[in-house]
């Protein structure tokens, strides 16, 4: 009898010991599963915030540049849409007088990169650019070409009008207004717009019109001459001395269309713009100065 009880309670003894580690494996295992399920909440919750920080709002900048910037700007637009996926940037290249226009009108526009002062004082005294946003970012110098190879007796602006035609851009665009004063000041103003003028609409008309051999003589900008090496040659410069170099501003446009998005972005391409070292060695090769006081 007793060893019946002794047994019992050794039984008892046992399955109470048995219970209490089953209980407590069941419990270590509960609490490993509710610690694995929070990591991997957690790990969700992160994807999601950095997944949703990458996905940034589209912006799109309209951006009117003067037509001489276009080869380096295309360059720089690359570089920056491929820092930032969410912006595209859109380019409208012309004179600097048509694109004041355009601006004028209404057209959409988010920055104006002018190729002189004239057209953006003028935008700024009537409203349509944002306050204290305007930078005289660069300078370029006028330049006489003619057709590469072909014979001239051209051979300074002094001795332009011995030749049988010019390509000048018209008296809206800065390239056009440089040359007028400059052979104002030279005292042959009458006599250079007495001779066969194909007037273009923007600079590059005028370097197209020298560069196919449609006119004998042209006058561009030391930048675009330098973009086409293997089809217009330099005849002569303008000293600094004679004319004062052509100032490149360039400013934000009060676009009442832009969401605040692109407001923004405007604000950081124009940083970008104006800021960058690595832009500034864009500019500076392809024959730009940069703006000094």
């Amino acid at each position: 009898m007793k060893r019946r009880k002794k047994l019992l309670a050794f039984l008892l003894a046992s399955f109470a010991v048995i219970s209490s580690v089953g209980c407590q494996a069941t419990g270590a295992s509960t609490t490993r599963k509710v610690e694995t399920q929070k990591v991997e909440t957690q790990e969700i919750e992160t994807q999601k915030v950095e997944t949703e920080s990458k996905v940034l709002e589209h912006a799109e900048l309209y951006v009117f540049i003067a037509a001489s910037l276009k080869n380096t700007m295309e360059t720089v637009k690359k570089e920056y849409e491929s820092e930032h996926p969410e912006v595209t940037v859109i380019y409208n290249a012309d004179s600097s007088g048509t694109l004041k226009t355009q601006i004028e009108e209404g057209a959409r526009c988010d920055i104006f990169f002018s190729a002189a002062t004239k057209q953006m004082d003028e935008l700024e005294k009537d409203g349509f650019v944002k306050e204290g946003s305007v930078q005289n970012l660069l300078m370029n110098q006028m330049v006489l070409i003619k057709l590469k190879g072909k014979e001239t007796a051209v051979t300074g602006f002094d001795t332009i009008t011995a030749a049988s035609s010019l390509a000048l851009a018209g008296e809206d665009v800065p390239v056009g207004q440089y040359a007028r004063k400059l052979f104002e000041k030279m005292g042959i103003l009458d006599k250079v717009m007495s001779m066969e003028i194909n007037q273009g609409p923007n600079v590059t008309a005028v370097l197209t019109a020298v560069a196919e051999g449609s006119n004998e003589v042209g006058i561009v900008y030391a930048t675009d001459a330098a973009s086409m090496p293997d089809q217009v040659e330099v005849i002569a410069k303008v000293d600094k001395d004679m004319l004062d170099p052509a100032l490149y501003p360039v400013g934000l446009i009060d676009n009442k269309e832009a969401s605040e998005v692109e407001k923004s972005a405007a604000a950081d391409f124009m940083k970008y713009l104006t800021g960058s070292e690595e832009v500034k060695k864009q500019f500076l090769d392809a024959g730009f100065e940069l703006y000094k006081k």
